[in-house]
């Protein structure tokens, strides 16, 4: 039997497992059949609680997605981590830093019983993103025909789609839309999230503008399709509308499960992200 905790960080939910009391080793198939929600107990990702590595970190952080891949950031998933250690009585700093597969996360709790997440400088280079351009631009695009259109084998139905992209450890696209609400998340973004253009796959935002400190986002996590929240994509989003110079350096980002606040310097500078995580209930489950 593995234990384990159901936690969401507004509504992006996940299955949290203590890996240093119980030894956990999960196949691919077994993290897919846990993360169906017919016949498993459902998640958009499944979170691990290891060992630190070094001595400069608290815990080892990893993450898989509901397709059983791996990837290197969720940071939804990492102010949930934060409460989890918490709650599980392994950790009362109220600072705690953590490895993952992109670097050292350092988690804050905050007097609001709100969570802050360094969550460590962008890369903008293509090569770190990874992305298949020549030069970094505020401004890629790629060709996407929508699948319900490739039947049709039309050049008319392909359309050229603009695009900023940053990484936070796992590659984020942000197109800017006039309406969340009739944005093309599933077809755009699962033609986009699996593009050539991006050798590692990624995940892709739809942004509205409100204002300069206010939008509107919903995204398209790879592996996983449109979330209720992402906590990397919320901070790609407010990335690289400073970058295009058209958001402020704190942004109210409003995602279908609720509010971030995201806080931003410019080059060089870590990004903050600001909200809640929330338990679930406990359980376990036989593989």
């Amino acid at each position: 039997m593995i234990n384990f905790t159901k936690m969401h960080g507004l509504g992006n939910d996940f299955v949290v497992i203590d890996a240093i009391n119980q030894v956990i080793s999960l196949t691919p198939e077994q993290i897919r059949f846990m993360s169906d929600r017919h016949f498993g107990i459902g998640f958009d990702q499944l979170l691990l609680v290891e060992t630190a590595m070094d001595n400069e970190s608290d815990f080892t952080y990893r993450i898989f997605n509901a397709d059983g891949s791996e990837v290197a950031q969720c940071g939804n998933g990492a102010r949930c981590f934060a409460r989890y250690v918490r709650d599980k009585h392994l950790s009362d700093k109220d600072e705690i830093c953590v490895r993952t597969n992109s670097g050292m996360l350092i988690l804050r709790f905050d007097d609001d019983n709100m969570i802050t997440v360094n969550m460590g400088i962008p890369k903008h280079k293509p090569a770190e993103i990874p992305l298949l351009a020549t030069e970094e631009s505020k401004f890629y695009s790629a060709d996407i025909a929508p699948k319900h259109h490739q039947a049709d084998n039309l050049s008319n139905h392909v359309s050229q789609r603009a695009f900023g992209a940053v990484s936070l450890g796992n590659p984020h696209a942000v197109l800017q839309v006039h309406d969340i609400k009739t944005a093309q998340v599933d077809s755009i973004g699962v033609e986009l999230e699996s593009h050539v253009i991006f050798p590692e796959r990624a995940n892709i935002g739809f942004m509205q503008i409100i204002d300069q400190h206010h939008i509107k986002l919903r995204v398209y996590e790879r592996g996983a399709g449109e979330t209720l929240a992402c906590g990397s994509g919320a901070c790609a989003a407010v990335i690289i509308g400073i970058e295009q110079h058209t958001l402020s350096h704190d942004v109210l980002v409003e995602l279908p499960g609720g509010n971030l606040k995201i806080n931003w310097a410019g080059r060089g500078e870590p990004v903050f992200m600001t909200g809640p995580a929330t338990s679930v209930y406990d359980g376990s489950i036989a593989l």
